[in-house]
């Protein structure tokens, strides 16, 4: 088969969130297949400029653009901006997000709705502004980055459960509304990845790195860099024909009921 499904020279592609971590992994693995990128990130300019300079090492074509996803006139403004100063969006991924882990009977209903705000509001936003400017070129992917929450509770995360599995129904939302004009939305659901977030958990006798390592059939964490392959599937010419779907890049864990911890 033709590596050129695969192809995504002359793409523009906006991550959202891609300064760091899984989002900036997928957005490497989208420039390395030839896709210029947008960085997105809220945090701070430096921060920004400090992934650019990442990206470029690496012989991406990178632009850094600061906008918070979750309001929809920076959101408007920014869309504007890239547009007419890099070119038409291509592919968005949807990324940003946050996590509050505290138990629902203790947790403050501002949390509860800022969770909600930022990982299932601002990927609506977001894709209502990019989309708008996808439908008259007939073309474009959206991907929604959602979570083993989509399908799973676990305790202390509940507002990020309800977030990601309302986002798992507004990605098929989505495609019922837009794959009519060959717009492809689908969604990813990374399982337990290790990242500088996961590190101080992430060693031998720690019970939550025994845990995962226990339920995933795989017996490991991911790296990062397994997300790359997923995202530029549903990036490219190759997916053409998928839609509405979530998936699941976790090792196994939801193919599986687990095992016993005594179990080899």
């Amino acid at each position: 088969m033709s590596t050129h499904l695969f192809d995504l020279q002359g793409k523009v592609a906006l991550v959202t969130g891609s300064t760091h971590g899984l989002g900036m992994a997928m957005a490497r693995g989208l420039g390395q297949a030839g896709a210029t990128i947008i960085v997105n990130g809220n945090s701070s300019q430096e921060k920004i400029d400090r992934a650019l300079e990442r990206y470029k090492a690496d012989g991406i074509k990178a632009y850094g653009y600061k906008f918070d996803v979750s309001k929809e006139s920076e959101v408007s403004r920014a869309i504007d901006q890239i547009e007419e100063g890099v070119g038409a969006i291509d592919i968005l991924i949807n990324n940003a997000g946050i996590i509050k882990r505290t138990p629902l009977l203790e947790m403050e209903v501002s949390d509860f709705k800022e969770v909600i705000d930022i990982d299932l509001v601002s990927p609506f936003i977001v894709s209502k502004h990019v989309v708008k400017n996808m439908i008259p070129r007939r073309k474009g992917k959206v991907i929604n980055i959602c979570s083993m929450m989509s399908e799973l509770g676990r305790n202390s995360v509940g507002a990020y459960a309800a977030a990601k599995g309302g986002l798992k129904m507004l990605t098929q939302n989505m495609a019922t509304e837009w794959a009519k004009h060959d717009i492809q939305v689908n969604g990813i659901g990374p399982g337990y990845f290790a990242t500088s977030q996961t590190e101080p958990i992430r060693v031998d006798g720690h019970p939550f790195n025994d845990f995962i390592i226990n339920r995933t059939p795989a017996a490991k964490w991911g790296d990062p860099d397994d997300l790359a392959g997923a995202a530029i599937f549903l990036s490219s010419k190759a997916s053409d024909f998928v839609n509405g779907q979530i998936v699941y890049v976790d090792g196994g864990i939801l193919a599986t009921i687990g095992k016993p911890s005594n179990e080899a």
